[in-house]
């Protein structure tokens, strides 16, 4: 554990939601020694089983009562299903207040439509993780409302660093933070899912494909990340003409692979804008 992080951050913190994000955040929070467990509590609408889990993994406090949780906690955070944020929300009128921090998880719904479903003008950050934050390296957009403290603002981005790197955002370029990293895992897992397919179809037996394909997704990735050049100069750089390279990227234009991981990034951004309109 960081000593020097050690209990950082003061105060209660409470989720709305048991699922997939909110246990990678337990763990990174924790591990940072953020806060510690007994200040942390957890609850859902039904799974008790899923709460058990987390409480005997994390030694955090668990219950179904969300009223609760959303009175006792000074930093609330929302992580339910979509579909179940504006019914779940609005029990909650009168029970949050102005004095509590709120951060969301969930993906399309603006601070304002939160801020009408809780009936309170507090300070909303709404934030789009991705499943990368399991192994400590989501790519997590955040943005504030007005009501945000800049103490606040540190705050919350301190919670997400826990969980991988940060970057401040407008609020109305997070649906586009949503479509290119939120769901921008799901592209690269297709991508190796292609390629180790096309090594066993080659003849490769299948680990040796997927080890070849992940190796070769993180060394491009490395390579990126610090040469700090652009890819198409790397592209250029392992494409020499006649050669490999060439043909297998002259068959990927034929098939417009640039203009379809365009289209579906921008339809991916459309839908969560789409999601962010349904719920009102």
């Amino acid at each position: 554990m960081n000593d020097q992080k050690a209990c950082s951050i003061e105060g209660r913190i409470g989720f709305l939601g048991a699922g997939s994000i909110v246990e990678a955040m337990l763990s990174g929070i924790l591990k940072e020694g953020l806060v510690s467990p007994d200040r942390i509590c957890v609850t859902n609408r039904s799974n008790t089983e899923r709460l058990d889990q987390l409480s005997q993994t994390y030694g955090i406090h668990t219950t179904h009562d969300k009223m609760e949780v959303a009175r006792s906690a000074d930093i609330l955070i929302l992580a339910m299903k979509p579909k179940d944020a504006g019914e779940g929300l609005r029990e909650l009128a009168g029970v949050v207040t102005p004095g509590q921090l709120i951060i969301s998880v969930i993906a399309g719904v603006s601070t304002t439509l939160i801020g009408e479903w809780l009936g309170v003008n507090c300070p909303i950050i709404r934030t789009m993780p991705n499943t990368s934050s399991a192994v400590g390296l989501s790519a997590t957009g955040l943005a504030a409302n007005p009501s945000v403290t800049e103490e606040q603002l540190k705050l919350a981005t301190s919670l997400f660093e826990a969980i991988g790197t940060v970057y401040t955002v407008a609020e109305e370029e997070l649906d586009i933070v949503t479509g290119l990293s939120g769901s921008g895992p799901a592209y690269i897992y297709y991508l190796v899912e292609a390629m180790m397919g096309a090594g066993t179809t080659a003849g490769l037996d299948r680990e040796m494909a997927r080890q070849l394909t992940l190796q070769t997704v993180i060394g491009a990735a490395t390579m990126l990340r610090d040469t700090r050049e652009e890819p198409a100069l790397l592209r250029k750089k392992v494409t020499s003409p006649g050669g490999t390279t060439q043909a297998g990227l002259e068959v990927l234009e034929a098939y417009q692979f640039k203009e379809a991981v365009t289209s579906a990034i921008l339809r991916a951004t459309e839908r969560s804008r789409e999601m962010g309109a349904e719920y009102r």
